[in-house]
């Protein structure tokens, strides 16, 4: 069996893994067993998703017989992997550092960010010359997420469980990147179809965002109370 081969088969296992137990760490208790082992279980398969896409797309860039299509969904899969890993990256050192006072300027954790921006803004230019919406307008997600994250660290903890926001926001948006790659990749070969609206694409983000900010919203109440209640 060839290298590829391998690679695309832990490609699809970690994706199915990512895919069926990204919401279980959402809706169980925070910080609970099953909450963590879900968790790590999902990362575990994101970190294979990432660096399976990264190797496939670079192999398809470099193959001689690619076409200028599987060229552009080439680097819209390395895109997907810098994106899922960024903010996968993300949501577990944000807990590493969630008792930080003051800013933080980690080589790792600029890194990924500003890696994650820069590509975004490439791919999105890539995909504005090439007149391919998804390459488009899909990284600026990757622009928003960048920015925040380098805001995060960059400027002093300023909200009461800052961290707990920064996690859930890069674990949830993380799970944009896999079902949007599920969406572009695997949905079309599952219903044998060679294409799809591309408001599917966009549904993930159009979907949980909201998500992200109800969360946001539901949990910043929750502790301003508690905070309240204890001040009583």
């Amino acid at each position: 069996m060839a290298l590829f081969d391998i690679f695309r088969i832990l490609h699809i296992i970690g994706g199915f893994i990512a895919l069926f137990v990204f919401w279980i760490p959402i809706v169980t208790k925070k910080g609970g067993k099953i909450h963590i082992i879900s968790g790590w279980v999902y990362v575990t398969g994101m970190v294979v998703v990432s660096v399976s896409a990264l190797y496939m797309g670079v192999f398809r860039i470099l193959d001689p017989a690619s076409s200028n299509d599987t060229i552009s969904f080439s680097i819209f899969l390395i895109f997907i992997a810098i994106l899922s890993s960024s903010t996968a990256f993300y949501g577990i050192r944000v807990l590493r550092f969630k008792n930080r006072k003051d800013s933080h300027r980690h080589i790792a954790d600029l890194g990924f960010s500003i890696l994650l921006l820069i590509s975004s803004i490439f791919i999105s230019t890539y995909g504005f010359i090439q007149e391919m919406p998804l390459l488009s307008w899909f990284p600026f997600l990757g622009i928003f997420l960048a920015a925040t994250q380098l805001k995060y660290w960059l400027r002093k903890p300023s909200v009461k469980m800052h961290w707990w926001f920064e996690h859930l926001s890069g674990m949830i948006g993380c799970s944009i990147s896999t079902i949007t790659a599920f969406s572009v990749f695997a949905a079309p070969r599952l219903l044998n179809i060679d294409s799809v609206n591309i408001l599917l694409w966009f549904l993930p983000t159009i979907f949980l965002t909201p998500v992200i900010i109800g969360f946001s919203v539901y949990y910043h109440r929750k502790f301003n109370s508690k905070r309240k209640n204890i001040s009583v």
